[in-house]
């Protein structure tokens, strides 16, 4: 497994009230839902990154208040018309 080294003034620990293990678990969980908000990645990826099962990721975006479903209205209304 890779290891990233990040260097963090210790006020951002404070800032969420957080001990540095569970910041770095915080800041990896917030990068990853933030590339699954962006589409960069698909919500299995994001679990596979995680090491979680999908209904924990789901419960983490609700948690943020960001959507499960990533559709177009153009994609859905093709879905629904047989339009593929």
């Amino acid at each position: 497994m890779t290891q990233i080294v990040l260097n963090f003034d210790p006020g951002a620990f404070s800032a969420l009230r957080l001990s540095p293990k569970a910041f770095s678990e915080e800041l990896k969980i917030a990068a990853v839902v933030q590339w699954y908000a962006e589409q960069r990645i698909s919500q299995s990826k994001a679990c596979e990154i995680l090491g979680i099962a999908r209904s924990r990721f789901l419960d983490e975006l609700y948690r943020r208040n960001l959507p499960a479903i990533q559709v177009t209205l153009d994609e859905l209304q093709q879905e629904i018309h047989g339009d593929f």
